[in-house]
């Protein structure tokens, strides 16, 4: 509603101030969320816009005339769909118009193709960098351009009075003519700033790489219109079709088809430049260690360290850590927060896409059974969202074991998960090393220690093994003192696994013999007894291979 002040139930400009002060007093960076494909509906731009279509701000958001059947029923201007479910237009009383909003009403969309709001926006941005940030996380950016004329959507589900019209926007006809304009007028002046876009439902690999690959063009800079950005083929790989569009609708995933998706990444146009974000977890989705890895409470061993869900929280970490890319890690992954419990009733969950899914869901039910409200069994949507709701990744951080898990002494905006007075991170910092909190530290120190593990080639070792997922990192440097190759070893399932793979010639068995082993989320005394180290053999012909024994969720890294 302001994008030149800070929202007064969050603090004040002066607080913001303090804190890049200090931040940048201990060598610390700040970025900011950057939602320009759409405003509130609360902001003075949309109050002008939409109070007559004579005001100088009228075309700061995208207006259409209604359409009228037949009978003369108004009808919005074409049939897309909301992200959150309904129609993307919405009917208003004073302009006689319907407003575009991609997602919920009070997010009317920017109409970029005009100058004046894209000066707009370019004056806000510098208004934030001359103030001390350093960067931003741009919203949805990839949305920002439409398709003129705005044309109905292909009918994929005659089912529906509303359909998906994502081709008509993402990744639209002058989307890089916009950013390519925001690096000359803004983000070229600021030439230590960082940024990443979120690009939804961009899939094609090309189409992504576009928004980062480095230009030669006069005022970039020699950069691409955006560092890197978040793409969402791995977050989505739970999803019916893996396609965002159903976040509610979870489905089975398997390691290859993970796999696959890491790896066809990571090694994607290195060569010329692109460079990978690397997450699993943030505000729209779940948690990681509910999807990737186990949440439950089972044990292999009597230590706090045992638990399952420890130990895959370690174990995912591991993965993150070995991969090239600019790492990001979400509030409360680092103690390894997990989503809600299955108890929640709706009245729980806040989300808009949950509530209006919920509501879509019911409808239909409704009309297909001749059941009233009360009667329709909706017990498999609130399963779907303890699965998959964006709520699960939007609890309050649990800092210790006090009222709402020290995050308020008011009452929070959304319920506090239900396990803080045992998962939390006082008691984890009570734990040290031990703890997930104290291993994310390990990891992160690892990582910073060991170049090959952020720059190194990525190979994996046996892709349709579903148990335990294997890679090498490669780096070809000179200095010798440092680790050329990394091997990591991963066991994503609660079972005693063993994996046999070759050892590369570019390794060699005597590398591998003398491999250090820099990070493990096992210690010695919590393995079954048999050894987990790696037993080398050599077959006739010459050929050498590696076994390796992996306890549940065992994690290891070796350099060498």
């Amino acid at each position: 509603s302001d994008y030149e002040d800070i929202d007064p139930r969050y603090g004040t400009l002066a607080d913001w101030d303090n804190l890049v002060a200090e931040l940048h007093r201990r060598d610390m960076k700040l970025m900011m969320d950057l939602v320009v494909n759409h405003t509130s509906d609360e902001h003075v731009w949309f109050k002008e816009s939409r109070a007559s279509k004579t005001n100088p701000k009228s075309d700061w958001y995208i207006w259409r005339p209604p359409k009228y059947d037949a009978d003369r029923n108004r009808l919005p201007p074409n049939n897309w769909r909301s992200h959150f479910q309904g129609s993307v237009w919405e009917w208003d009383e004073t302009r006689e118009e319907y407003y575009l909003h991609l997602y919920a009403a009070a997010q009317p969309d920017l109409n970029w193709e005009n100058p004046d709001v894209r000066n707009a926006v370019w004056k806000m941005m510098r208004f934030w960098m001359d103030r001390g940030t350093d960067g931003f996380r741009m919203d949805v950016i990839n949305l920002i351009s439409k398709v003129p004329g705005l044309p109905d959507a292909p009918i994929v589900d005659p089912t529906q009075p509303y359909q998906q019209g994502k081709v008509f926007y993402v990744d639209g006809p002058r989307v890089h003519e916009f950013l390519k304009e925001m690096n000359r007028e803004v983000l070229s002046k600021y030439p230590n700033r960082i940024t990443v876009g979120e690009a939804p439902y961009t899939r094609d690999m090309h189409a992504l790489a576009a928004y980062v690959l480095p230009s030669s063009e006069p005022g970039m800079g020699g950069r691409g219109e955006l560092d890197m950005m978040f793409h969402f083929e791995l977050t989505d790989i739970d999803a019916e079709g893996r396609d965002r569009a159903n976040m509610h609708k979870p489905r089975k995933w398997k390691l290859s088809e993970l796999k696959e998706v890491v790896g066809r990444w990571q090694g994607f146009k290195r060569e010329k430049g692109f460079w990978n974000s690397v997450y699993l977890e943030n505000h729209d989705n779940p948690r990681s260690v509910s999807r990737f890895g186990n949440e439950d409470y089972s044990t292999s061993g009597s230590s706090p360290n045992s638990l399952w869900r420890a130990l895959s929280a370690k174990m995912l970490a591991m993965m993150q850590i070995s991969l090239s890319g600019t790492l990001y890690v979400y509030q409360g992954e680092e103690i390894g927060m997990r989503n809600v419990p299955g108890k929640w009733s709706l009245e729980d969950y806040k989300d808009v896409a949950a509530k209006n899914f919920y509501s879509k869901v019911l409808k239909e039910r409704m009309e297909q059974t001749g059941m009233s409200e009360n009667e329709v069994d909706m017990a498999d949507v609130l399963t779907s969202f303890q699965k998959k709701s964006r709520d699960n990744g939007r609890t309050p951080v649990q800092w210790d074991e006090s009222l709402n898990a020290g995050f308020s002494s008011g009452e929070p905006w959304i319920r506090v998960n239900d396990d803080y007075t045992e998962w939390n991170v006082a008691r984890q910092v009570a734990e040290g090393a031990n703890s997930v909190l104290g291993f994310w530290k390990e990891a992160i120190r690892v990582r910073k220690m060991h170049d090959v593990l952020v720059y190194g080639d990525f190979e994996l070792i046996d892709e349709t093994n579903e148990k335990v997922f294997a890679f090498w990192r490669r780096l070809d440097i000179a200095d010798w003192e440092r680790a050329r190759t990394a091997l990591v070893l991963l066991n994503f399932t609660d079972e005693v696994t063993k994996i046999r793979f070759p050892i590369p010639d570019t390794v060699g068995r005597w590398a591998l013999e003398h491999a250090r082993l820099v990070l493990a989320n096992y210690r010695s005394d919590e393995s079954s007894g048999e050894t987990s180290s790696v037993v080398l053999e050599s077959e006739e012909g010459g050929g050498h291979y590696a076994n390796v024994r992996l306890e549940g969720y065992e994690g290891r890294i070796y350099v060498m």
